[in-house]
Parts: structure tokens; C-alpha cells; sequence
């Protein structure tokens, strides 16, 4: 008990600058203590300013005290000295390489606990402690340690910078406000932070429903990786039962069978672990900028709150990756075909060979094709238009499916995938296996397409059918032209204002048929897709009479 009052007493007699005993010890007006070498570089390193002061009380004298040995002080820690005790302060309560460090301690610099946004110096225990003790400094604000105080600093006043210019989105101090910001609108650098406080639980909610999305979207690859090695495990385990038992030229087709559905199984799960690991980069790094906004929300000097708020809050456009669903149908389909082979032997086994070697080809083709439109409303699908493909002169609107010519362009952000010199925009999914859609258009000429997504975006050959990569039927007053390549055909027809397309991918059929209280078929087209396709829609006609076409929402 004695030894720790020894301590208690022997830090009276340490030097509040060095934190060791005082050391030639003198005592300057205000009548704090220090060692005259701690003192007189504390002084040195103020030979800038006009007076002098004194680092704990802060009262300053005009010119720099005459400094004299305050010899009882010395003796008495002379007698300290001689008792042995002199504990040094634990290695972890000095600064490190990664930590802010006091900027009042001479030599080896302790930890600092605070940073005043008043003195913009970072203090230790110690040497903080006049702030909680004098009245003087009840005003200042504390914050948590910081390197980044000179931040706050005017480079050109050399003032605290407390004020936030809304014109400039900067923060300045209040000599700038009268200066060159005098007819800006300007407010405290508090006010503002608290506005922009409010945004950041906004945008949380933003990221945190993205969040969401991408997780269902990562569970429904998962699901659908895990269907496809099911149903292809069952495929090959089901054709390799059937061709044990035929001949040897039924043999030779079942290694070719089987080697084409690892292929179709290799593909399709390396496009869905793709897939999978750009929404788990897209996830790591919405998760990594909402534990920084929640960071940056309780941080509390305001000017590194707004240098940093406009980086994390900037929410970019999502542009991720689209989640296409595998045509399952394929696995099943080649059991059945393998399982018909076998009883027309050879002469049926060829023919389904030729089938199953084709790409993307739905093996069972003799599925009738829907004639009715109750029988196409079997395969009926909702279209979402992509704001990145429109055109800028487009308005995209009930929920991203109607898309209206407008006088002035749309405040689009830039994107490589939107059609600069034709009134188009493609859907968000990519289309395989059979679909059906309605598109009901107004009295003006429109477009209705299906396209690869590597259709051009600029030029004349960006138009739907004039290239090989778009299929269109163009739809006027009185009659229809089908193109394709750049190559027309007119088609007569019953005028309509809501136009049916049937799409039969795997079997390349692509149905165009006017709506009303009949079902006509205008034109039909027998051909080979190579690639999945995308909806198009394109709009002509006058901004000024509105001219529009929107997908119709089937039930």
C-alpha cells in the first residue's frame, strides 16, 4: 500500500511532456513544471508563432520565459530517485506504426486517446487530461484518434474548415464563405452531415435489398447446377442400360451419346458457376461498402464524413449478370430417344443420333405446334425491357414493358449495350425452348424482333432484320413486312393492334400472329438458332403523338 502512494506521489514530480521525472526541473508563470530540455523544445517548436505557451493550461506570455532551475523540485526528485521506484510505462501504451500517436510527448510518443477538432492535436491519457479538468476547453469538440486532421485545416486561411458549400460540394472555412463562396449556399458543416446522415440509412436499405437478390439468385443457380448433374447423371446412367443391350453399331452411339451430354452438362454448369462467381464478387463487395457506410455513419468529424460519404453512397447502375434457367427438358428427352432407338434398331437409331448431335436441339420434336391461342398461352412468358439496351429517345415504363418515343432524350447512363441511332431496346432474359408473347402497339409503325445479344448497336445494320443476328416483323397501318438479313417480304394481313409471337427455339420456329378475336397466322419461319435470343421492340413514328408498344402482361 505504501509503494502505490510512493507512485501516486512520484507522478506529481513527472514531467507532463516526457512523462519521466523532471529532469532539470524548472517552473515557468502559470507555475506548471517541466524539464527545462522538455520545455524549451516544446517552445522551439512554436518559434513560428508570436508568444509563447504552455502545452497543459495553454496561457501564453509574450515573450519566452527566463528559465532557472527550481532546485526544491530537484531535490525532491533526487529523494524519489534514491527510492528505486520509477515504473516506465508498458510497451503498449506507446504509439505503434499503425497508431496515432500524441502529439504533445517528446521522444517515444504514447498512444493517443482523442483528437480536439478545436487544437487539431491528438493527445495520450496524460496529456489530454487539461481538456476534461480546465474550463477553457470545455468547447472543444474530441473525436477518436485521427491522422487526418490537417484535412480540416484551410491550406489558404489556414483555418478550421466548419462550413459546407452546397454550390461546390466542399468543405471550407468561414473566412472562404466571406471570400470567393460569399453568394454560395452555405451552411455548417454539421447541418450537412446531418442531412447526409439520413441518406446513408437509404442507401443501406438500397444494398441490402441487392443483397437479397443476389443471394436468391445464388441459390437458384445452386439448385439448378444441382439439377442439371442430377438429370444428366440419369440420362447417362439410363442410356448406358439400354445400349449394354443392343448390337455393337448400338455400342459405338453410346459413348457418342454419353459424350454429348457431359458436353451439354459441362456447359451448361461452367456458364452457371460463371454466373455464380460474379454474383459472389458483385456480393462480397456490396457487403464490403455497407460495412464501410455503416462505419462511415458514426464517425464523427464531419469533414471526413463528407469527403468520404459522395465515394460510398454512389450506388453504380447493377449491370449484373443475367440468370438463365437450362432447358431440363434435354436430359429427359435424350432417355426417351435412346429408349425408342432400341426397338427400331439401326435405321431409327441414326435418325436420333442426328438429333442428339445438334446444338441445343430439343430432342423430341413431335410435339404438335400450338395452334390455338389458348394452346400458346400455355407457354406465355412476361417481358422486362433493359433501360441499358434503349435507345435515349425511349421511355421505358409499366414495370420496364412499354417503351414510348419522347421529344427529348432520357437521362440514361452510358452503357456499350444501348442502340445509339435506331428507336430499339432488347428484354433483360434471354430466350431458349418455347415461348410465347403479346406486343400491343399504337396506330404508328413498330417493330416486333427477337435478336442476338451481339446485334450491332449503332449504324443501319443495328436495325431489327437487317443483319443475320435479328428476326423482325414490322407492323404499319394497313400491312406487315417480314425482314431478315436486309431481306423483306410482304405479308398481308389482318389489321391488329396486339401482334402474338410464338418461339420454339430447339425446333428453330419463330410464329408471328394477329390478335383479335381470332388467332392469324401472318408468317412463320423455319430456321437454325445458334444462340439464345432476346425480345426487341422497336418504336417509330412522332414524339409529339406519343407513338408507343408495350409487351402485354399475359396471365
Amino acid at each position: 500500500m505504501a509503494q502505490q502512494q510512493n507512485l501516486m506521489d512520484q507522478k506529481k514530480l513527472c514531467c507532463s511532456i516526457c512523462l519521466d521525472l523532471l529532469n532539470i526541473p524548472v517552473t515557468i508563470p502559470c507555475g506548471h513544471s517541466y524539464c527545462m530540455s522538455c520545455i524549451q523544445s516544446h517552445w522551439d517548436e512554436e518559434d513560428q508563432k508570436e508568444s509563447s505557451s504552455c502545452p497543459q493550461c495553454r496561457q501564453t506570455f509574450g515573450s519566452r520565459p527566463v528559465l532557472v532551475k527550481n532546485t526544491m523540485l530537484a531535490d525532491l526528485v533526487e529523494e524519489v530517485k534514491k527510492t528505486g521506484l520509477q515504473p516506465a510505462p508498458p510497451d503498449h501504451c506507446y504509439a505503434g506504426p499503425e497508431d496515432v500517436g500524441c502529439d504533445v510527448c517528446t521522444g517515444r510518443k504514447r498512444k493517443a486517446v482523442k483528437s480536439c477538432l478545436q487544437c487539431l492535436v491528438s493527445y495520450c491519457e496524460q496529456h489530454l487530461q487539461p481538456h476534461y479538468d480546465s474550463p477553457a476547453f470545455q468547447k472543444h469538440k474530441l473525436v477518436d484518434p485521427s491522422n487526418k486532421l490537417h484535412e480540416n485545416i484551410c491550406t489558404r486561411h489556414n483555418e478550421v474548415m466548419k462550413i459546407f458549400c452546397r454550390t461546390d460540394q466542399k468543405c471550407i472555412c468561414i473566412l472562404c464563405s466571406m471570400d470567393e463562396h460569399n453568394d454560395h449556399d452555405t451552411v455548417l458543416a454539421f447541418t450537412e452531415r446531418t442531412e447526409r446522415q439520413k441518406e446513408v440509412g437509404v442507401s443501406r436499405q438500397k444494398i441490402q435489398q441487392r443483397i437479397q437478390n443476389r443471394e436468391k439468385d445464388v441459390k437458384l443457380l445452386q439448385e439448378e447446377v444441382e439439377a442439371v448433374n442430377r438429370l444428366a447423371d440419369k440420362a447417362v446412367k439410363n442410356s448406358e442400360k439400354v445400349f449394354t443391350q443392343l448390337v455393337r453399331l448400338i455400342k459405338n452411339r453410346s459413348s457418342d451419346v454419353k459424350q454429348q451430354i457431359r458436353s451439354r452438362q459441362k456447359t451448361e454448369v461452367s456458364r452457371a458457376r460463371v454466373v455464380q462467381e460474379k454474383l459472389q464478387q458483385e456480393l462480397a463487395e456490396l457487403r464490403r461498402k455497407d460495412t464501410e457506410l455503416q462505419k462511415l455513419s458514426h464517425t464523427e468529424d464531419h469533414t471526413e464524413f463528407l469527403h468520404n460519404y459522395p465515394s460510398l453512397a454512389c450506388l453504380s447502375s447493377p449491370d449484373s449478370p443475367t440468370i438463365n434457367i437450362c432447358p431440363l427438358q434435354y436430359f429427359e428427352d435424350v432417355s426417351a430417344v435412346v429408349s425408342e432407338a432400341s426397338a427400331k434398331l439401326q435405321h431409327v437409331l441414326s435418325e436420333a443420333w442426328t438429333k442428339i448431335s445438334m446444338p441445343d436441339v430439343d430432342i423430341l420434336q413431335s410435339h404438335a405446334e400450338p395452334k390455338t391461342r389458348a394452346e400458346l398461352l400455355q407457354y406465355s412468358c412476361q417481358v422486362t425491357l433493359d433501360p441499358n439496351t434503349a435507345n435515349t429517345q425511349l421511355l421505358l415504363t409499366e414495370e420496364d414493358r412499354k417503351a414510348t418515343v419522347m421529344g427529348k432524350k432520357q437521362s440514361y447512363c452510358n452503357h456499350q449495350d444501348r442502340f445509339t441511332d435506331m428507336f430499339q431496346v432488347l428484354s433483360r432474359v434471354s430466350l431458349s425452348g418455347r415461348h410465347y408473347w403479346e406486343v400491343e402497339r399504337s396506330t404508328y409503325e413498330a417493330s416486333i424482333a427477337v435478336a442476338y445479344k451481339e446485334i450491332s448497336r449503332t449504324g443501319i445494320e443495328s436495325g431489327f432484320g437487317n443483319d443475320d443476328k435479328s428476326w423482325a416483323l414490322e407492323c404499319f397501318n394497313n400491312n406487315y413486312q417480314f425482314r431478315h438479313n436486309s431481306i423483306s417480304t410482304l405479308i398481308p394481313g389482318p389489321r391488329s393492334s396486339k401482334i402474338g409471337v410464338y418461339l420454339d427455339h430447339s425446333a428453330g420456329i419463330l410464329s408471328f400472329y394477329s390478335v383479335s378475336d381470332t388467332m392469324t397466322l401472318l408468317h412463320r419461319v423455319q430456321t437454325t438458332f445458334t444462340q439464345p435470343l432476346y425480345q426487341g421492340l422497336g418504336v417509330f413514328g412522332s414524339s409529339g403523338n406519343r407513338s408507343a408498344a408495350e409487351f402485354s402482361k399475359l396471365e
